[in-house]
């Protein structure tokens, strides 16, 4: 079972982007095509250079900024430096990304900058749409593989609605409440609790 837990996992792999020289109404065809808000700007190398959103265009004024013909390009209307996340960027740190950045999407990069994929707030929900069986096969792989040592408990997990219950038996070594904060920072999850008994 796949484990929900990069930006790659959830991203849009199909990247609709931009170049700097694109004019103005190359970049509204190109929002209305594909239905979205904002695309990034590409360098001659490929690289996410910008961002150019609707706000963009109907916000920025470039004056004398224009191309032979007089028309506005993405290297006028952009915002720079891009916010990007890397692809191994996990859930929620992109969600808080977002978050502090008011933004809607963000394009997915590599290691030398080049876009490859772009993550959007619905693309970071879906986590919280997976089943009660794959949450709690998703919280169980997180504990045995990061805090308890396999083989020295006995846990149980139930899931309702996104809230995990977590039941046994668990080494003296392991804090409960660590278990019960590692089970809730798991993407989908809405809140944990715990009734453990101690290890004999």
């Amino acid at each position: 079972m796949k484990h929900l837990r990069t930006v790659d996992d959830v991203m849009t792999h199909a990247v609709v982007s931009v170049k700097l020289d694109a004019p103005v109404r190359e970049i509204v065809r190109t929002l209305r095509r594909w239905g979205v808000s904002a695309v990034p700007v590409l360098s001659p190398e490929g690289r996410v250079v910008g961002v150019v959103s609707e706000a963009d265009v109907l916000t920025k004024v470039p004056g004398d900024e224009t191309n032979a013909t007089g028309e506005p390009t993405a290297v006028h209307l952009m915002s720079a430096p891009p916010v990007t996340v890397p692809r191994g960027a996990t859930i929620s740190g992109a969600a808080r990304l977002m978050g502090r950045a008011n933004l809607k999407r963000l394009p997915v990069v590599d290691d030398e900058g080049c876009p490859v994929g772009v993550v959007s707030r619905g693309d970071l929900l879906k986590v919280y749409l997976r089943s009660g069986a794959e949450l709690a096969e998703d919280v169980r792989h997180e504990l045995l593989t990061h805090l308890i040592p396999e083989g020295d408990s006995t846990l149980s997990v139930q899931v309702e609605d996104g809230a995990v219950t977590l039941t046994g038996r668990l080494p003296d070594s392991v804090p409960a409440d660590l278990v019960v904060r590692l089970a809730r920072a798991v993407p989908g999850v809405v809140d944990a609790a715990a009734e453990f008994t101690a290890a004999a």
